[in-house]
């Protein structure tokens, strides 16, 4: 699979920037700037580069036959919207059942225009004790990347202010949907 996704990173143009560091085998991984489906096809490509095991959280209604057994084998996690659940707990329960665990959660929670970031990335980072990788998709540069590392300090909105100055030169697929930083 990792030869397949370079060769369509070269048809397309494009590249892979940065990692996750070394010894880290448990954390957040937020991909802003969400306003595409094609982000998910360039993030995924990405990661079987870099080699890595990621989990992602998506809406349960897409895992019908045969689509939600191609999402479970590429690491989805369904998840119902429709229930009033903690998810938040929910997920910090996964990184205490697994050794590693990189999920990767869309900030923006959609790929419509939302004036805002949900939080629920940065409680489930502080909750679980796990640090918050920056990752990106630039389709002006045509760069997926992985920013620096981000450790929660309880601030929520210094913090989250902190996490989106990263995200400002970064071009969403469509700029009109993306979160205004």
């Amino acid at each position: 699979m990792r030869m397949l996704a370079k060769f369509i990173f070269f048809i397309g143009g494009w590249k892979v920037v940065g990692t996750v560091p070394k010894g880290i085998k448990k954390a957040v991984m937020i991909a802003a700037p969400h306003t595409s489906n094609w982000d998910f096809l360039w993030a995924r490509l990405a990661f079987f580069i870099l080699g890595i095991r990621l989990r992602y959280t998506i809406k349960k209604e897409l895992f019908f036959f045969p689509l939600g057994y191609i999402l479970k084998a590429l690491g989805g996690i369904p998840i119902d919207r429709s229930k009033k659940s903690n998810m938040v707990e929910f997920m910090i329960n996964q990184y205490q059942a697994f050794g590693e665990l990189i999920l990767m959660i869309t900030p923006e929670g959609t790929r419509s225009y939302s004036p805002t970031w949900k939080k629920g990335f940065y409680y489930i980072s502080d909750g679980a004790k796990v640090p918050i990788l920056l990752g990106y998709l630039d389709y002006a540069k045509k760069h997926a990347g992985i920013g620096p590392i981000f450790q929660t300090t309880g601030d929520v909105e210094k913090d989250i202010k902190e996490i989106q100055s990263f995200y400002r030169g970064i071009t969403p697929k469509y700029p009109e949907k993306g979160v205004k930083y």
